[in-house]
């Protein structure tokens, strides 16, 4: 296997991806606890998903018990500017690097079933039979710790995988597999005293370094949650529209990161800093043809116009007040309330 997996790491670079690493589905036996301590906290919110399958995003070897190896990779998407310069053009909603052109899901998975056939192929030829199963982002499985087990990067205070030569902006991708590949050693913990990524946060959503209320994370409370988002923590999302980076961009590993070389995940013209009045304008035809194979398109046109609203409302522009009392009579109760609220910002 050791001749396999030397060819592995070289076709897999081959393919597009930054980095491969394998452990066992197996080597991660704290998931379980952590998640269970997460889910009773509360601090996964409307995301019902994470209680409901914990068996299994808990334990990975329960996932698929034939599974001997998991490969973990990474594909880069580090960005060519600093996703934190938006956030003082208050009259632009700001979108998380990852989504402003083409939707990661579809372009990794890809990657991963080109690569995991090679894998089957490649097996053959040397008499062993191969079972394969790719996963990204879109399965119960605990992607940031596999990947620190298997030596990716370590899950930094904003609990986000952090690698020494990537930084931050990396997906992560993993093919389950029969065969029984060796294995890398695990990541250590490089965040030493730094704390640079916890005082980035607007809304506070670290209890403790290491720890997430997902409740009061920009990321969540702008793409996953469902209806109103609280009055207290509007104030706090800026021009923040889709997604969040502030933590990201805030370590100092990034000094290492490197502009993805993938030309569908470079920031399209219209999405790097677009007009909050522009966007406050979509109806649901022209939202989806904006956002047309993008991962913005998932959350529909009202929850991503209710954020637009409250970026406007945040704006202190009052140039963007008629675009708020234009949607006061919307056809969506969210939308509405996002407007009045906005409109009440600038009286």
């Amino acid at each position: 296997m050791t001749d396999l997996k030397a060819q592995l790491l070289e076709t897999s670079a081959e393919v597009g991806f930054s980095a491969t690493r394998i452990c066992s589905p197996s080597d991660v036996p704290q998931v379980m606890e952590r998640l269970r301590a997460f889910v009773a906290a509360g601090y996964h919110g409307q995301m019902g998903w994470m209680a409901d399958r914990m068996h299994w995003r808990g334990a990975p070897d329960v996932l698929w018990p034939e599974a001997r190896s998991v490969i973990m990779l990474a594909e880069n998407y580090g960005p060519d500017h600093d996703p934190r310069q938006i956030l003082n053009q208050k009259d632009r909603g700001a979108i998380s690097v990852y989504a402003q052109n083409r939707d990661y899901h579809d372009v990794a998975k890809k990657r991963l079933k080109r690569l995991g056939r090679w894998l089957i192929e490649a097996a053959a030829k040397q008499g062993h039979e191969a079972q394969i199963k790719v996963f990204v982002d879109t399965a119960p499985v605990p992607e940031k710790a596999l990947g620190m087990a298997a030596g990716l990067g370590w899950q930094g205070k904003h609990t986000n995988l952090v690698s020494r030569e990537l930084g931050s902006w990396f997906f992560i991708g993993s093919i389950f597999t029969t065969l029984d590949l060796p294995k890398d050693a695990a990541e250590v913990d490089h965040c030493g005293s730094c704390k640079a990524c916890l005082t980035a946060c607007p809304t506070d959503a670290f209890p403790a370094p290491y720890q997430l209320d997902a409740r009061r994370c920009i990321s969540y409370l702008t793409i996953e949650h469902k209806g109103p988002i609280a009055p207290e923590l509007r104030s706090k999302l800026g021009n923040h529209i889709y997604g969040c980076d502030d933590c990201l961009a805030a370590c100092p590993w990034n000094k290492f990161a490197q502009t993805a070389q993938e030309a569908k995940y470079h920031a399209r013209d219209e999405l790097r800093a677009p007009a909050l009045s522009d966007l406050a304008a979509l109806d649901d035809p022209s939202f989806r043809a904006l956002f047309s194979g993008s991962p913005i398109k998932r959350i529909g046109r009202d929850r991503f116009v209710r954020n637009v609203l409250y970026a406007i409302g945040n704006s202190n522009d009052t140039s963007l007040k008629p675009a708020a009392q234009a949607l006061l009579t919307d056809t969506d109760e969210t939308v509405r309330d996002a407007a009045q609220w906005a409109v009440a910002q600038m009286t």
